[in-house]
């Protein structure tokens, strides 16, 4: 499949990387690699009668996300029901959405203040995380033993509630002291 698509010059090809992988023997080899959208557009390319139940899957999932587009209720009822599923009670995936909409609020204003990389909001985050819990937040993931998960989808009750407080009070001192770049900012989130 990678020499047609190398001979035909499709662009998938571009998606298909080779990186160094341990295999069984312990030896490193070089290995065909494509990341999450690399392997849904190889997915579409399979002409296979087995692969349409995952383009059909793909293509539902793709209509859905234009109709949350076109009512972005739909998208919060999504993610209710994800929570749900995963078993959190809905007054927890009540203040998580709370909480997403505060994040989301104090995020604007950080970026209406010159703050526009990724780090610079991390080290702003990590501000309000050791101003509400005494460390940062790769240390909170630690002490919670979480690797690539979200944080606060690992928060309890309270532990949403004071996030939820850091942020909200640091969008307003930002707000009045009228914080501008890093350093004013740094100081508003502590």
């Amino acid at each position: 499949m990678k020499i047609k698509l190398k001979e035909g010059g499709s662009e998938l090809y571009d998606f298909i990387v080779q990186l160094k992988l341990k295999a069984s023997d312990g030896k490193e080899y070089e290995t065909d690699c494509a990341d999450i959208e690399g392997i849904f557009r190889i997915i579409q390319s399979i002409p296979s009668k087995k692969a349409e139940p995952f383009k059909r899957r793909l293509a539902k999932i793709g209509y859905e996300r234009v109709k949350e587009i076109e009512n972005p209720e739909l998208a919060q009822e999504r993610m209710k029901q994800l929570y749900e599923e995963k078993g959190y009670s809905k007054e927890w995936i009540e203040k998580r959405i709370r909480g997403i909409a505060i994040r989301s609020e104090l995020t604007d204003e950080w970026k209406n203040r010159d703050i526009k990389e990724e780090l610079e909001f991390a080290i702003l985050t990590n501000e309000i995380s050791k101003a509400a819990f005494g460390k940062s937040v790769e240390e909170y993931k630690k002490l919670k033993k979480l690797d690539r998960e979200n944080l606060r989808d690992h928060m309890d009750d309270l532990e949403l509630i004071f996030t939820m407080l850091g942020e909200a009070a640091t969008t307003r001192i930002t707000k009045v002291k009228d914080a501008q770049g890093l350093e004013e900012n740094k100081l508003a989130a502590r």
